[in-house]
């Protein structure tokens, strides 16, 4: 098993910039492929982005590329989400997950994670 914490969320202007960690505790953090999602309120979760266990592989919601950068310190047992370029609708809660068994294709999808971390404030005011 694997226990995820969230950080780094707050309240930032339209343009600015915040960086996410997901820490991890628990055996063989590097075996996991992790994903980040977020819910804005009266809106169902949403892919943002995700990484590969390995790092090799990087993948992101059309609504992000360009501005947000998923990275992962497998010595560190954390992922990171860098997101530059805020804009208001980027504002809502912000989730890690980890999972071992979802291929790559299927990063994307929530149900398919079994770990999921407690979630962080994003706020960005226009």
């Amino acid at each position: 098993q694997v226990q995820l914490v969230g950080s780094g969320g707050g309240l930032v202007q339209a343009g600015g910039s915040l960086r996410l960690s997901c820490a991890a505790s628990g055996r063989s953090f590097s075996s996991y492929a992790m994903g980040w999602f977020r819910q804005a309120p009266g809106k169902e979760r949403e892919f943002v982005a995700a990484i590969s266990w390995s790092g090799g592989s990087t993948y992101y919601a059309d609504s992000v590329k360009g501005r947000f950068t998923i990275s992962r310190d497998n010595a560190k047992n954390t992922v990171y989400l860098q997101m530059n370029s805020l804009k208001p609708e980027d504002t809502a809660v912000y989730y890690c997950a980890a999972d071992k068994r979802v291929p790559d294709y299927k990063l994307g999808y929530a149900d398919l994670y079994d770990y999921w971390g407690q979630g962080t404030q994003v706020t960005v005011s226009s």
